[in-house]
């Protein structure tokens, strides 16, 4: 037997401690002194903690910016969509009412044409859509036509009608119904079916032919 009881000893760390390797193999010598890593303290795994705490906080923070940004765009887009609707539709209002005051002026003459009047009023062909639907039933087209105007970069179209409602033989009176349809006209290239979607605006107003000499 040898002398030395002891092949080398091992300084294990943190304990200031010698042991020593007295006995088998250099690698088992190794594993019985392998000291374990420190565990990780209390005030470690709070600070962990609260490291993924804020950062579930700030994913959860950004989604909810996301969602009130997303919706304070669609509001704010149909809000000025609306804001454009309700601002032609003022204005077929009132050009419509300008007709036919100017129409009932000349008695709700037959022969009253909106072209006279130096407004910038074209006259067209009535568009298929108000055949249906848009007007049906208020009375004979003037000239059988339509008559068309940009006013506010809003194009509108325009079909006048007129119809006799009521006629006494006797007193010699007759009561005119005046109409303006008005509709917005329809941009380049868009089929009918954007015309059929927004509602016409129809006025309507009476003229007696006797008292106004029409």
């Amino acid at each position: 037997m040898s002398i030395f009881n002891c092949q080398f000893s091992i300084l294990q760390p943190g304990s200031g401690q010698v042991s020593n390797c007295c006995s088998g193999s250099t690698d088992s010598c190794l594993r019985r002194n392998d000291v374990a890593p420190p565990k990780a303290g209390a005030a470690e795994v709070r600070r962990r903690w609260a490291r993924a705490v804020c950062l579930a906080e700030v994913v959860a923070a950004m989604a909810i910016l996301s969602i009130a940004a997303v919706g304070a765009l669609g509001y704010q887009y149909h809000a000025n969509k609306q804001a454009r609707v309700a601002h032609a539709q003022i204005t077929a209002t009132r050009i419509g009412l300008l007709l036919l005051e100017d129409w009932k002026s000349t008695g709700g003459s037959a022969e009253y044409d909106p072209t006279t009047l130096e407004f910038g009023f074209e006259s067209t062909f009535i568009p298929q859509y108000f055949s249906q639907g848009q007007g049906v039933g208020v009375g004979t087209p003037l000239h059988n036509e339509a008559y068309t105007i940009t006013v506010d970069n809003v194009p509108l179209v325009i079909v006048l009608k007129w119809q006799d409602v009521e006629t006494d033989t006797i007193a010699e009176m007759t009561l005119r119904q005046l109409s303006a349809v008005v509709k917005f006209d329809e941009p380049e290239g868009v089929s009918g079916s954007l015309a059929l979607y927004n509602p016409a605006i129809i006025l309507t107003t009476y003229v007696r032919l006797d008292a106004s000499g029409g």
